[in-house]
């Protein structure tokens, strides 16, 4: 008999699977619908979606919304004189409870932007929930050419982000990509993360 996944909620056990997800990305154009993408499941459903600063006019500000259009996710780029004297740049997801009211969920780390850092790995930290401890991630690979993976703090895939070989010689752009999730992965928590990644790197998200 296999061993049920471990489940690892950090938005909500509702978007853990119990076995392994692959959900599909399509990048919204900005001169349509202010850009961002959505996700989509195998039978074409709308899973999530990420409204950027074209939808939102606010830089440094996304939003992961569910297949209802109802938002999960308000992630921003922290600022300030602290912030602009840091070598990272640092993003923070915030969850909605019940009643609207914010609850931090997970901190990422860009890039160090510095000759004097040694690693420039991106890093992500989430918060610890009652039954959990505090989990660490990193991104390995490079998210523009579609060939990067979240991994654990034990080297682990939990998600892994890349593009069909038929897609691939079809269409020259990135537009598409597929992102698979492993089982009891938080399918929410890794789109945040897809979200920011598609910021930092300037592309359907940000104006």
């Amino acid at each position: 008999m296999a061993r049920k996944a471990n489940t690892m909620p950090v938005i909500s056990k509702l978007y853990c699977s119990s076995s392994q997800v692959v959900l599909a990305v399509r990048r919204r154009p900005h001169v349509v619908n202010g850009g961002g993408f959505v996700v989509t499941d195998c039978s074409q459903m709308v899973v999530f979606r990420v409204d950027g600063c074209g939808v939102l006019g606010t830089k440094g500000e996304l939003v992961l919304r569910d297949g209802n259009g109802d938002a999960l996710l308000l992630i921003r780029r922290k600022g300030g004189m602290v912030e602009a004297l840091s070598i990272h740049k640092k993003w923070k997801g915030y969850s909605f409870d019940y009643e609207g009211s914010q609850k931090l969920v997970f901190t990422l780390k860009e890039p160090a932007r510095s000759c004097l850092a040694n690693n420039n790995a991106i890093r992500i930290s989430t918060e610890p929930k009652s039954s959990s401890k505090l989990c660490e991630y990193e991104i390995n690979g490079y998210f523009p050419d579609r060939k990067c993976s979240i991994i654990d703090s034990t080297g682990n895939v939990v998600a892994q982000v890349g593009v069909k070989k038929e897609v691939e010689e079809l269409m020259a752009s990135k537009d598409v990509y597929q992102v698979v999730v492993k089982p009891g992965i938080d399918q929410a928590f890794v789109f945040g993360v897809i979200a920011v990644l598609d910021y930092i790197y300037g592309e359907s998200t940000r104006c």
